[in-house]
């Protein structure tokens, strides 16, 4: 793998940066403590094109490889985790099922005007009582001539309180009843919000991510058109798997930026705050935390980069990136909890940004497949092998 980041890439990171820092990070304790969503935020990030990113130009989007997208991802979330999982569902849970799936009706419809930003898209795989284990799924789409009619529920949908579509997932074959083990089958749809029978319930209230909203969707008898099934019918199962290979690389990316945020904001505090009479930066247990912190996230970063490497050659990559997003989302609460530690009081004070990150960081571990989960596929890819 080459270290050597292109001079675009440069330019994309340094952008990241610049607007993060300017125009971000000073809002991000508000917009955390008021659960506020960033409208203003969502709104410049489609200005720079960062809600698109991986999407061809000829559909709207930026046209950039993956790896831009992890190094401007990290920058959005190190100044605001709730800014950087909006753009990451918006990029990877939808952006990219629905460049990959979609028909050409489709993108031209659907693709662009989200790939811009003019809309927003959300990704409707977890239900109350089915979230890894996607064959006990409840969601389901009957066939009705040339239409399709879904009945059930999904939850914690990030953007769904503001998103205009979704891509939804619902079986449309529970196999023979009969069998010792019924071969399920799902399907994928892509939906607009206001289609009748689809109602969001309330933003769900949550320990962190708290400008990020996510809601509870329903649909009671909702009726679309065989038009707006995504991929092949029945082919719903492999349509989420392949999204979510992608997906995990956007939330190890913004792990890193929570880690980063987190060691950056410790490594300042341990060289102002005195203890015994010199900075606390001068005494071996903190330097021995911040060398833990820095050499973690390194790691971390080198795990994620080689993932969006890999989706970058188009080659499969689903130990990688749940090897990335794995160690990338533990390594956040490690750090994060580290900080808080370095910080000492003031760490637990809401005033402050350590006890932001260390609530920020813990759902890493948990959406888009938690680290149980990650550590099953790994586990599978290192025993056929």
């Amino acid at each position: 793998m080459n270290f050597e980041l292109t001079e675009e890439q440069k330019m994309i990171r340094d952008t990241a940066r610049d607007f993060a820092a300017r125009e971000i990070a000073p809002k991000a304790s508000e917009i955390d403590k008021a659960s506020r969503w960033p409208d203003e935020i969502v709104k410049r990030l489609a200005e720079l094109g960062f809600l698109g990113m991986m999407v061809p130009e000829e559909h709207g989007g930026g046209g950039l490889d993956a790896l831009s997208y992890v190094l401007a991802m990290e920058e959005i979330s190190a100044a605001c985790a709730s800014s950087g999982v909006i753009m990451s569902v918006n990029n990877s849970l939808f952006c990219d099922p629905v460049t990959k799936f979609g028909t050409p009706e489709q993108k031209a419809e659907v693709l662009g005007p989200v790939a811009r930003g003019e809309k927003l898209g959300c990704f409707g795989l977890t239900e109350p009582m089915s979230g890894s284990d996607a064959h006990t799924m409840l969601t389901f789409a009957e066939r009705q001539g040339d239409s399709w009619v879904i009945n059930g529920a999904k939850n914690w949908i990030t953007n769904g309180p503001q998103a205009d579509y979704i891509v939804l997932f619902a079986v449309t074959d529970r196999g023979d009843p009969n069998a010792a083990k019924p071969k399920v089958r799902h399907t994928a749809f892509l939906i607009p919000a206001g289609t009748p029978g689809f109602t969001k319930n309330a933003r769900d209230h949550k320990l962190g991510i708290h400008g990020a909203h996510s809601c509870t969707v329903f649909f009671e008898n909702c009726r679309v058109p065989h038009t707006a099934v995504l991929g092949p019918v029945g082919d719903g199962f492999k349509v989420a798997m392949a999204t979510l290979d992608g997906g995990r690389i956007g939330i190890a990316a913004q792990a890193l930026g929570i880690a980063r945020a987190a060691l950056d904001v410790a490594t300042a505090y341990a060289q102002e705050r005195k203890s015994f009479g010199v900075p606390i930066a001068q005494h071996q247990a903190i330097q021995f935390m911040l060398a833990d912190m820095a050499t973690e996230l390194d790691a971390a970063r080198l795990l994620t980069w080689r993932a969006a490497s890999l989706k970058d050659k188009g080659v499969r990559h689903s130990m990688e990136s749940a090897q990335a997003k794995l160690y990338a989302s533990e390594v956040a609460t490690r750090v994060a909890h580290k900080s808080l530690q370095i910080h000492g009081g003031y760490g637990y004070s809401t005033e402050f940004s350590p006890e932001r990150h260390y609530r920020d960081a813990r759902i890493t571990e948990i959406y888009e497949g938690t680290s149980e989960i990650q550590r099953i596929v790994i586990a599978a890819k290192v025993l056929a092998s």
